[in-house]
């Protein structure tokens, strides 16, 4: 049985939530290393609908322990928000299914008040797209070394020292910006209706989640956004503040790199990008649209409308390789159905070379000209598919030839949002 590491191919937004439900069936534990609540999974189980945005999505499934690693960044006050709302959805969650790494760092106010400070006030050009809830600035705090952690909320004595670290940094920025200035008072203030029911879930979980793995628990590890948001292989700077790619699920969960054994990519049928920055394939035609309104291409986080294209080949093959992903979970086939013919970007041009990767360079990034391969559509359906035999001839060689140009094989196909519509052609966890 291998341990299973879940990541985005794309930017995210690629039906994850989905998937790892899909997968947390045979999981033990699942278990989110990066991000915050910036991203979202909705999962559809028997008609009901849940939208989670930091907790793991094995916490709607009874028996299954959930964690959140040392690598996310936690609002406190959206936790506690969070599990009430799975709480009035009748979905247990106490410290039976559910644990917080101590060494977490906490998302506080003035790190989204932050967030929100630079946005609004960047140039139209230079805006990243962020989603203005602290991330980023909770990600400076850490490697700053002057983050507030879970575990200094059960530490009264050391707090005011952190806090008053924390604010001689952040202060100099609010003076900075000619906003007023946060006392050690408010954010002792703003802490405290919550601390102890984050305490209630707080544990060393790397010790945990290393003695589960000894014990031949099997672990799903969950990934949030996409390897193309990856702070150092994404489209830089439009990018999140964590790494993405798979690696990382070794790192923001404290276990060794050898507990990780599988790595599944998760790709949609084409391609969609939510805010800011480079999408070489990119429709802002008729097209695009009508694959938004086919696929509800709305975030959701922030309910922003997505940017949609043909699925770009390039991206996803490099993608592959930053993630070392063995198979692709390729979702969204049915937002396909009905074309006269599909598009595949499979080079770009880049001034009169052609190309096979995404450049680093912003500008050249934004220069990319996309080269499409034009494949045949197919007029039959293929939501609710379960099986190859369901699919139209012309669906399974899309697929085919999708992974021919990914060099990856595709282990499960998505066929609609319901969690039973899934052809599994190779199960991760028996690698």
């Amino acid at each position: 049985m291998a341990n299973v590491v879940v990541v985005g191919a794309q930017w995210g937004d690629e039906g994850k939530g989905k998937i790892v439900d899909w997968l947390s069936i045979e999981a033990d534990v699942v278990v989110r290393f990066q991000g915050g609540h910036n991203a979202g999974h909705t999962l559809v189980i028997d008609g009901v609908t849940y939208k989670l945005s930091l907790l793991p999505s094995g916490i709607v499934r009874p028996g299954k322990l959930s964690v959140i690693g040392n690598g996310v960044v936690v609002d406190p006050h959206h936790l506690v928000k969070e599990i009430a709302a799975l709480r009035a959805k009748g979905v247990t969650v106490n410290r039976d299914n559910l644990r917080v790494a101590e060494n977490a760092p906490l998302i506080l106010s003035i790190h989204r008040e932050l967030d929100a400070l630079r946005e609004n006030s960047a140039a139209a050009g230079s805006k990243i797209g962020t989603t203005m809830r602290g991330i980023g600035p909770a990600y400076e705090d850490k490697v700053g070394r002057r983050a507030i952690r879970v575990m200094d909320l059960a530490e009264l004595a050391t707090l005011d020292a952190k806090i008053d670290r924390l604010l001689t940094h952040h202060n100099a920025l609010r003076r900075g910006f000619g906003i007023a200035e946060i006392t050690r008072e408010a954010i002792r203030d703003e802490l405290a209706p919550v601390a102890q029911e984050v305490l209630s879930y707080m544990d060393r979980t790397w010790s945990l989640l290393e003695d589960l793995r000894r014990d031949g628990k099997r672990i799903l590890f969950e990934g949030a956004q996409g390897a193309l948001l990856d702070i150092d292989h994404g489209t830089y700077p439009f990018v999140t503040s964590s790494n993405t790619v798979a690696a990382n699920a070794a790192t923001g969960s404290g276990l060794g790199p050898k507990a990780v054994q599988y790595v599944l990519g998760i790709a949609k049928a084409y391609t969609t990008r939510v805010g800011e920055g480079p999408f070489p394939a990119e429709l802002k035609d008729a097209t695009g649209q009508l694959l938004g309104e086919r696929g509800h291409e709305f975030g959701t986080v922030t309910g922003r409308a997505r940017r949609c294209g043909w699925f770009d080949a390039v991206l996803v093959r490099q993608t592959v390789k930053t993630s070392g992903i063995d198979g692709i979970a390729f979702t969204k086939l049915d937002v396909l159905d009905g074309f006269d013919e599909l598009k595949v970007c499979v080079a770009y041009k880049l001034d009169g070379e052609i190309i096979d990767y995404l450049p680093a360079s912003q500008a050249a990034q934004a220069r990319v000209e996309p080269i499409y391969e034009t494949i045949e559509g197919w007029k039959d359906t293929t939501r609710g598919a379960r099986s190859w035999a369901d699919l139209p001839a012309a669906a399974i060689k899309y697929v085919r030839r999708v992974e021919e140009l990914i060099g990856a094989p595709v282990a499960l196909l998505s066929t609609s949002p319901e969690r039973s519509d899934t052809i599994l052609v190779h199960n991760p966890f028996r690698d």
